[in-house]
């Protein structure tokens, strides 16, 4: 038996929605040069780690909530995992030889622009590195984070709120506030590759500074005029339902309504639990897409 007989960690890593996005341009390695404002979730995967005594990385993965279509039949649990990837990572980085047995409850669905893979990866990272004991803080987390993906650095730096620059790895966290969501989630996905392919750079003026600034302020019609994302046409373009989805939300009497990140899914700002939890039962009974209500975690 390879596994150490200690009490196993166990960690949540939240799903994220952009509260903005902006396309700044194609950066010369290939990235695009973006403008997003993040906020973490209370909807998350959870993470079951144990040491091993040898160094090998054994994943397992339990699909605790299955949306249609939100899931692929099998996630990969090898080396092409990002979980994986971030273990092997924190190992060669740090010199340290010995391994970890972990098992992920997925819930977040993928292919939704919810940060699903990126949070269980930049989790995997803050979770080993207190279980390993190799005391890095939570900039060189991110700065290790930042090789696997643009959006890790936000979980592995333990983000509730921030605004992320660069291609996405330059952080600048923010104090969060309670805010209320409808989640709309369709049955097909789309790639992240594909959407940022067929993007440009964005039209508008507001930045993540701006969105922050208006986030500290009482009042929430402010952020009507703010929240934006540059990927959101390219999204429709790409993907019908997610069309049809943003016009039925705009119908709504939410503060805004839009795309995260590279979508599929796309979420409403609600002014209390009590109007999120309305207009979630509402749109059930009108879409066949999966809705839920989630609030920032702070």
């Amino acid at each position: 038996m390879s596994i150490v007989s200690e009490p196993e960690l166990v960690l949540h890593a939240p799903a994220k929605l952009n509260l903005f996005l902006k396309i700044l341009g194609k950066r010369a390695d290939g990235y695009h040069e973006i403008d997003t404002v993040m906020q973490s979730l209370n909807l998350y995967d959870t993470l079951h780690l144990r040491p091993r005594t040898d160094d090998q990385i054994c994943l397992r993965v339990v699909q605790t909530l299955r949306l249609r279509g939100s899931m692929p039949d099998r996630i990969p649990t090898g080396e092409e995992n990002l979980v994986v990837k971030a273990a092997r990572l924190l190992q060669q980085v740090c010199g340290f030889r010995q391994g970890a047995e972990i098992t992920l409850h997925k819930r977040i669905p993928s292919q939704a622009g919810l940060g699903g893979g990126s949070a269980d990866a930049g989790m995997t990272m803050r979770g080993l590195n207190q279980l390993w004991k190799l005391g890095l803080n939570s900039t060189e987390l991110a700065r290790l984070g930042a090789q696997l993906g643009s959006d890790i650095p936000f979980f592995a730096a333990g983000c509730g709120l921030a605004r992320c620059q660069g291609r996405g790895e330059a952080l600048s966290p923010s104090l969060g506030r309670p805010l209320h969501f409808v989640v709309v989630k369709p049955a097909t996905g789309l790639s992240t590759a594909a959407v940022y392919a067929n993007s440009t750079a964005s039209p508008f003026f507001q930045s993540g500074k701006d969105v922050l600034t208006a986030l500290q302020r009482p009042a929430l019609f402010e952020l009507e005029s703010l929240l934006r994302n540059g990927l959101q046409e390219s999204a429709r373009q790409l993907n019908p339902r997610v069309d049809r989805l943003l016009e039925l939300m705009q119908k709504q009497p939410f503060v805004c309504s839009m795309l995260s990140g590279s979508g599929s899914a796309c979420f409403g700002i609600c002014r209390s639990r009590g109007q999120a939890l309305h207009l979630a039962r509402r749109l059930r009974g009108i879409t066949t897409e999966d809705v839920f209500v989630a609030r920032s975690r702070l």
